[in-house]
């Protein structure tokens, strides 16, 4: 038994030299989506509609009746002429006099509650 002993010190086992790299495994493969024919969206008919304007948005952007998108621009055009987004706090609207009607009194308003505000203006 010492002779296995004396042999297993004597050769020491070399290492056998592993891949550091492990393997890669195959990526599948996303099946291919078939090519639809790019079609323009449709607005939603319902955004389309032309709203009567309440008395209160008359001087703010007219009489005309139009549709709810349009209204919402025309009143950030109005409150980008007369520059009545709050410096600071860019969210914020300071309601001048025709806008404080449209706002139910309040002097200033976020920008989300304004389309609240405005939407009860509309029929």
């Amino acid at each position: 038994m010492a002779t296995k002993k004396a042999k297993a010190k004597a050769k020491p086992k070399a290492k056998a030299k592993t891949a550091t790299k492990a393997k890669a495994k195959p990526v599948a493969k996303k099946a291919a989506k078939t090519a639809k024919p790019k079609t323009k969206r449709k607005p939603n008919p319902a955004f389309m509609k032309p709203m009567t304007i309440g008395s209160a948005l008359h001087p703010v952007i007219g009489s005309k009746p139009m549709p709810r998108t349009e209204v919402v621009k025309k009143v950030w055009d109005y409150i980008k002429k007369n520059n009545l987004q709050d410096a600071k706090e860019r969210r914020n609207i300071n309601a001048d006099e025709n806008l404080k009607a449209v706002f139910g009194g309040k002097k200033t308003v976020s920008m989300f509650e304004m389309t609240k505000l405005i939407s009860g203006h509309l029929s």
